[in-house]
């Protein structure tokens, strides 16, 4: 196993590093680094440049258009993006219903949609979980029922993310009631401005408005829109949940992070010296910095492993918990850094007020957000079920 860069990918990196350099408009980087975005403009300007440059689907296969990429090209250049404060590409069309559509979708529903993913035709949101069915998916009550060439679609879902810009949504619905919850569900794709939609904001903890719950009443979509076989999605919801979790460690994010925390202790004093040389403060970064290193190591491992074509088990669900676990804990850093100066919720008032540095004033806001993403992507608690079912065999 080779945990070091190849000089071909190696080269690759320096080629990513190049293009970020030339092509991501500075006021975007600035934006995301100060965490005032990306906002909807920058992440559909951020997709055409991709696009054109022939990167925004890296993870596609050349048969559908894509750069071929394998995971560790993958790896490098979503990591440099994340370092160079690049929107990050929005996964829902690109990394989760394309991959879904190569696999199981017709050649018309291939020859309809993947194009309009890549040009942007097409906004697509994710509506899988439900009040009563998160983590336990396969509890989903969302009915779609069959009346001639449409199905009849009634019910909610809800954390429906950046469902406010998206056209279209890809849904798990019930369509049997016999036998296992999991038989009785399929996969549909729906066009949101089908009569009989409603898309309502949510407001979250740190007072922005990232997330949606969506009804559907009597909705009509064609069965032409239905992918794969009539009760068998449950086999594509977790082929897709595979996708969605592939980078959920976001290591490239945490290192990211981990520079502004070691920034912050080096410019704030407490006592006289800076906070990086507080004992407790010290003690905590290091700690934090030593498992950043060790999942970054693990990373590694992953990709070498799928680049050499072997099967991926537990791996995800590690990366998933200690990822998610290290991005809270740095977020934390930040805010306990900052105490008081740290800015509740984002907000030009608080920005004028010149407490503590732009790139710093939303680090509550930050704290507050990311307690989602040890749920998102399937929680943390759920992640253990599975290791302990793959590796202990219980």
């Amino acid at each position: 196993m080779d945990l070091s860069f190849s000089p071909r990918e190696l080269a690759f990196q320096a080629e990513v590093r190049r293009f970020l350099q030339e092509a991501l408009p500075p006021e975007i980087a600035e934006r995301v680094a100060h965490g005032k975005g990306p906002t909807r403009d920058d992440m559909e300007r951020w997709h055409a440049i991709l696009n054109e440059k022939g990167w925004l689907s890296g993870n596609w296969p050349t048969t559908h258009g894509g750069c071929g990429w394998g995971p560790i090209e993958q790896h490098i250049f979503e990591e440099e993006s994340a370092l160079a404060n690049a929107p990050r590409i929005v996964p829902f069309g690109l990394k989760m219903l394309a991959p879904v559509l190569m696999k199981f979708g017709t050649t018309a529903q291939q020859e309809e949609y993947l194009p309009r993913i890549l040009d942007g035709r097409d906004w697509w949101c994710q509506g899988y979980s439900e009040p009563g069915a998160g983590s336990d998916l396969a509890s989903l009550k969302t009915r779609a029922a069959r009346d001639g060439d449409h199905y009849i679609v009634n019910g909610q879902k809800t954390w429906t993310t950046l469902g406010q810009y998206a056209n279209r949504i890809f849904c798990l619905v019930r369509t049997a009631t016999e036998g296992k919850p999991q038989a009785g569900i399929s996969f549909l794709l729906i066009d949101l401005d089908t009569p009989g939609i409603e898309m309502r904001p949510i407001r979250l903890i740190e007072g922005g408005y990232e997330v949606n719950e969506v009804f559907f009443t009597d909705v009509r979509v064609p069965v032409a829109n239905l992918v794969g076989e009539e009760n068998e999605g449950w086999t594509i919801a977790k082929f897709l949940l595979g996708h969605e979790r592939t980078n959920i460690a976001g290591t490239g994010f945490s290192v990211q992070a981990l520079e502004k925390v070691k920034a912050l202790g080096r410019t704030i004093q407490r006592g006289g010296k800076p906070l990086i040389q507080n004992p407790l403060f010290a003690a905590r970064l290091a700690e934090v910095e030593a498992e950043l290193d060790a999942m970054k190591i693990t990373n590694l491992r992953m990709l070498s492993k799928a680049a050499q074509g072997g099967t991926l088990g537990a791996e995800p669900s590690m990366l998933k918990i200690k990822g998610t676990v290290i991005r809270q804990a740095l977020n934390d850093l930040a805010r306990r850094a900052l105490g008081p100066a740290a800015a509740p919720f984002p907000s030009e008032e608080l920005d004028n007020l010149a407490i503590t540095p732009a790139e710093h004033a939303h680090a509550a806001a930050d704290y507050f957000n990311n307690r989602k993403i040890s749920i998102y992507g399937g929680s943390n608690e759920i992640q253990r079920n599975i290791l302990a079912k793959e590796m202990l065999g219980r």
